[in-house]
Parts: C-alpha cells; structure tokens; sequence
C-alpha cells in the first residue's frame, strides 16, 4: 500500500497516496500555454480567419483556443485520475500540479469537478470547434450554437464556483494562487461568454424579428 507522500496542497490533510513533486517552474509552464495558445492563435486569424471581419477572426480564435483547452487540458485531467504520481515530466499533469496549488478539487479528484471538466471536455470542446467552422463558413446555425456553447461555459463557472463556496472555498495554497489560478483564469471563461451570449442573443432576436416582419408581409 502506497504512503501519502506530503504535498503543497490546502487541506494539509488531503491524501495522495504516491504524490511526485512539481518538476517544472510555474514560468516555463505559463511560457509553454501562452507559446502554444499563439500558435493556435496566429494559426486561425491568418490563415482561416482571411476575408472575415475583424470580429469574426477574434470570435474564431477563441473558439480555437477555448476548444483545444477544454479537449487538451481538461481531457487530459478527466482521463488522467492518477496525474499527481506522474514521474515522467509529462507537461500536462505537471499544468495540473501546478493548478492544484490555486485549487486541490483537482488533485483531490472532487466529484463535481470530474463532472463538469468531463463534459466540458467530451462536448464543449468539439463544439468549440464546431463554431470556428460555422463562423468560417457562415453556417445559419453559428448564433445558436455560440449561444448554447457560452450559456454551457457559464453553468459550468457557476456549479465550479458555487460548490467551493459550498464547501468551504479553502483549497487554494496561498491567496497568490487563489487570485491567480482560481479567480482571474477562471474569470475569462465568465466574461467572454456573457459577451458573446448577449452578442448571439441580439442577433437571434434581430434575425427572428425579420422573419417575422418578411411573414406580415407576404400576408398583407
């Protein structure tokens, strides 16, 4: 049977049977994100996003970055119960040590956590994807589908948000990582969304209200 090993994580008393220590530094982990996020970034704005409106570009990138976060990262933590004893240096649960330290839910394998990455993942992911194509190539569907991806990232904010509170909202190692990690990473995935939500919502209602003014005029 495997020893608890000491950890950096809050509750102090949190049992990780066979826990590895962090290898890499908190800089080269947010240096690797940031490069890759870029990439993808670059990538989606001059290459997919030509000929699209400046706004059309951004909402593409970050349905391309968003999507591949929720399927890359938080796939790899849903699929992953074990990431703490990782030895290798595998980047991935090395991203999720390091997050532990604003949030040990994740080390801790929090049932409400596991499900709303595990969705987050398995369905918001593709679907973020979905969107990058649907803008690209102008689907009717586009609006809708943002608004139904956006709406799903805000639930899943709330139940993230409303069960640490619940809970305690004692799970972060130092008010550092509390704001850095848990409060302002989080928070995009909270703004955004609310924005694009009241954005889609406006152009439904636009699009509807047409319809219907198309409808009165064919009856008169």
């Amino acid at each position: 049977m495997e020893e608890a090993a000491a950890h950096p994580y809050v509750p102090r008393d949190l049992k990780l049977p066979g826990y590895v220590p962090i290898t890499m530094s908190m800089s080269n982990i947010l240096t690797l994100y940031l490069g890759a996020s870029l990439f993808v970034v670059t990538f989606v704005w001059f290459l997919l996003g030509r000929k699209k409106a400046h706004l059309d570009r951004l909402l593409m990138c970050w349905w391309a970055f968003t999507g591949l976060t929720h399927m890359v990262l938080e796939g790899y933590f849903v699929f992953s119960p074990e990431f703490y004893k990782d030895n290798t240096s595998c980047y991935l649960a090395e991203v999720w040590k390091e997050y532990s330290k604003g949030d040990s839910r994740y080390a801790g394998r929090d049932s409400a956590v596991i499900a709303v990455e595990g969705i987050t993942a398995v369905i918001e992911g593709p679907a973020c994807l979905l969107a990058v194509y649907a803008i690209a190539k102008r689907k009717s569907y586009s609006y809708v589908l943002q608004l139904a991806i956006s709406l799903g990232q805000l639930y899943g904010c709330l139940v993230y948000f409303i069960t640490a509170f619940l809970e305690g909202d004692n799970f972060a190692t130092n008010s550092f990582y509390y704001y850095s990690y848990y409060i302002f990473a989080n928070g995009w995935w909270v703004l955004i969304p609310l924005l694009i939500s009241y954005r889609c919502w406006n152009k439904i209602c636009e699009g509807s209200n047409g319809v219907e003014i198309k409808m009165k005029k064919k009856i008169r």
